[in-house]
């Protein structure tokens, strides 16, 4: 594994651990020329899932992009990227699970935000307030309001 800071061709192992439920592994590295040290996931190559987006068109599943926006909506909450990453790995198993070799975006996000409900309201409620691209204050309030009195919304 090529070091992401210099380059070098190798690094050493220094630990690693089952990730994503058992269907990865985790592993802490260090160069052995700038001694820094990095982590890399190993996980089982599938056959790829196709996003349906809302105009139409279709992208490979990113794993990446979930991550990112909940990352966004968790930002300056006490939350680890670790549980992000599990998260994220828990909606792509529970999407493929599904059985299906295309999905539509609103699916996903519609996960995404039923794990960031369970999690953290403030991070679901920012990131609902982007995902369902709220306009004004009463679809704000609506979605307070379904928190606060434990409605599904």
């Amino acid at each position: 594994m090529h070091c992401p800071v210099c380059g070098e061709p190798d690094s050493r192992v220094i630990d690693s651990r089952v990730a994503d439920g058992g269907s990865g592994v985790r592993r802490r590295r260090e160069c052995p020329k700038c001694l820094k040290r990095f982590t890399t996931y190993e996980r089982l190559e599938r056959k790829p899932l196709v996003i349906i987006k809302k105009d139409g068109r279709r992208e490979i599943f990113d794993r990446e992009k979930i991550l990112n926006g909940m990352l966004k909506a968790v930002e300056k909450r006490p939350i680890s990227v670790e549980v992000l990453e599990s998260i994220t790995s828990l909606i792509e198993k529970e999407i493929r699970d599904e059985g299906y070799e295309e999905v539509s975006s609103s699916r996903v996000g519609e996960k995404v935000m039923e794990k960031l409900k369970e999690l953290d309201q403030v991070a679901y409620v920012r990131f609902a307030s982007v995902y369902r691209e709220f306009r004004d204050i009463d679809q704000f309030m609506e979605v307070l309001t379904s928190l606060k009195t434990g409605e599904k919304h």
